[in-house]
């Protein structure tokens, strides 16, 4: 098969880091381009040292390379511009990062029709997709947590708590990204108003047929990578035929395990993987999530659903293996 040709809008950042690390071991791909307008001209590998002795590619200032696939690892709020100022054939497939395009009232910009790339649910469309909305890192985890039960019908409402690593935040530094803030410190943020509530809202509604209420609650950790979420909910059904459910919701999807022992995050950790665990008492019913917030809730799922778009088999590239010492 003819290589994939990849080019990637703001290379500089964490997601970019991880797009590149993964393309450049991906047997389907080459990047034609890194795009950056504050790293043009330099190696990458002096922004990503672990790439030093990998690749000798430079930080691009042009994005005129005839792509098949174009990577946005933009800041929330820059794809639309970037596109709006800059057009690119029909025919070349655009994976927005970014916050842009993830909400139906957002998903149109001229004739592009963003499809949301949650791969295990809207795996079909992705199939023929030529423009795809990544989503957000804790979206992935919450709605892969509570899609199967949406399905039924019956969810109406679950308490979601989710711890994250600091590379959530971004590169840019700020006081709770400092090591010497994170150390031994956890923190409440942004309590039941998470930018991500929209997205798993309009998400869950269009499977369940109704109005989900996720109530949210996110927290800052004291590492540097990872996502556990925790969502609470009552249910009608037994411990078992709730295992049973997920088990048969996510059949199909390679990177989903439901476990029935304890689940943490070096499980996960440097992999596309999603480890989801239930636990019930009385009529409540506790799923358990963990992802990698840089690869399964960015980068590895853009990977995933670029293998989607263009007929590949979604592990395809995405064999990575978890850090667990």
């Amino acid at each position: 098969m003819k290589k994939i040709k990849a080019g990637i809008i703001g290379g500089a950042g964490y997601t970019g880091g991880e797009l590149l690390r993964v393309l450049l071991g991906h047997p389907n791909a080459s990047i034609e381009f890194i795009y950056s307008r504050s790293q043009a001209g330099k190696p990458v590998h002096t922004v990503h040292q672990d790439l030093l002795g990998t690749t000798t590619l430079l930080f691009s200032e042009h994005f005129d390379s005839p792509v098949d696939v174009l990577f946005l690892c933009l800041s929330h709020g820059e794809s639309k511009q970037f596109l709006a100022e800059h057009s690119f054939d029909p025919s070349i497939c655009i994976i927005d990062l970014t916050n842009d395009f993830r909400l139906g009232s957002a998903a149109l910009l001229g004739n592009r029709q963003f499809v949301y790339g949650l791969s295990e649910i809207h795996r079909n469309k992705l199939a023929t997709a030529k423009s795809i909305a990544n989503p957000g890192c804790f979206a992935t985890a919450i709605q892969l947590a509570l899609w199967p039960m949406a399905k039924t019908g019956n969810l109406q409402e679950a308490y979601v708590t989710g711890i994250t690593g600091s590379t959530g935040a971004g590169q840019s530094l700020s006081e709770t990204s400092h090591y010497s803030w994170r150390a031994n410190n956890i923190q409440a943020y942004k309590t039941l108003t998470h930018q991500h509530l929209a997205e798993i809202g309009e998400q869950l509604q269009s499977v369940a047929g109704r109005a989900v209420s996720v109530h949210f609650v996110p927290w800052r950790g004291n590492f540097t990578r990872g996502i556990f979420i925790s969502a609470t909910l009552r249910t009608t059904h037994s411990l078992q035929e709730a295992t049973s459910l997920f088990e048969s919701c996510y059949a199909a999807a390679p990177f989903v395990t439901i476990s029935k022992d304890p689940i943490s995050l070096k499980q996960v950790v440097g992999t596309n993987k999603a480890l989801l665990q239930l636990e019930q008492q009385d009529n409540h019913l506790v799923v358990h999530c963990v992802i990698d917030n840089l690869l399964k809730g960015a980068s590895g799922q853009a990977v995933q659903n670029m293998n989607l778009a263009f007929g590949l088999p979604e592990t395809t590239g995405l064999q990575l293996k978890a850090n667990f010492f």
